[in-house]
């Protein structure tokens, strides 16, 4: 798997969910943008379990 796998809105720290009366709603708290789990921005941060989880199919990829 290659980082463009795992690049999605959803998978950053900066992403935040919230549940409101009339449905969920998603921001970057970074940005201050309203998005949506699959949106990508080039100032993607990775939360720290998807760090390990593309370092660990990395090293899978070579045993």
């Amino acid at each position: 798997m290659k980082m463009r796998d795992f690049h999605c809105c959803a998978t950053c720290q900066h992403f935040r969910a919230e549940k409101k009366e009339d449905g969920m709603k998603y921001y970057c708290s970074r940005l201050g943008y309203e998005t949506k789990p699959n949106y990508q921005f080039n100032c993607w941060n990775p939360k720290e379990n998807i760090i390990k989880l593309m370092n660990k199919t990395q090293k899978d990829k070579f045993k």
